[in-house]
């Protein structure tokens, strides 16, 4: 243990994500040695995280002013709209050059554990772009009085891109749920299976189940 304001830093950077007490002792002992500019420039992008970051009024994505650029697009599918849990799920995405749709971002998936429910999440806005809120009491304290985007287009696809894993399956039948009384809407699922590359005798069961029962035409 060390005193003052070293052992408080140590302990605030122990709290974040994947940084053990360590890591955050070695960063600490780092931000010791730099010169006194760097640490301004780690302030002031701290700072600037906490103050100037928001989140678009159309698709709850990360953005500096109200809409975010992907949304303001033009030249983008505007009926179709993939559903993600975090926006860095977007980047994940948008670097494999395939889609030019939308997006909508949850923040977060159903977890039951971490009292995660329905209204905790994005789904109300959701309902809303595709073109209105079905009765559902776990929604009913979370839907905004009024839209927050300007011109709803017509949403022809929506496509679940939530973790394959229990709360993002979970997520995921939830939202499928919701959507399937919606006149003229796909629903899809992204595609689960066998990764390129693997050897059939290490993929586990639920994997290869799901590569079984997806599997395509040729």
């Amino acid at each position: 243990m060390f005193e003052g304001p070293l052992q408080d830093l140590i302990d605030e950077l122990s709290r974040l994500p994947g940084v053990g007490p360590k890591s955050a002792q070695r960063i600490a002992f780092h931000l010791l040695t730099v010169d006194p500019e760097d640490v301004t420039r780690l302030q002031n992008a701290l700072g600037a995280v906490r103050d100037g970051v928001a989140f678009c009024r159309i698709c709850c994505n990360i953005s500096r002013e109200s809409v975010c650029r992907i949304c303001a697009d033009s030249g983008r599918d505007k009926g179709l709209i993939c559903v993600v849990e975090e926006p860095k799920d977007i980047q994940v995405i948008e670097r494999t050059g395939e889609y030019n749709g939308r997006y909508h971002v949850l923040g977060g998936a159903l977890d039951p554990l971490a009292n995660i429910g329905p209204k905790n999440l994005n789904i109300s806005p959701l309902l809303q772009r595709i073109g209105g809120v079905l009765p559902d009491r776990e929604l009913a304290d979370s839907t905004p009085e009024e839209p927050q985007f300007d011109d709803a287009p017509e949403i022809t696809e929506v496509i679940l891109a939530t973790d394959p894993n229990t709360e993002g399956e979970a997520t995921a039948s939830y939202l499928a749920r919701l959507l399937r009384d919606f006149p003229g809407l796909t629903v899809s699922r992204l595609a689960s299976g066998m990764p390129l590359g693997g050897d059939l005798e290490f993929v586990d069961e639920l994997t290869l189940s799901r590569a079984l029962s997806g599997r395509l035409t040729l």
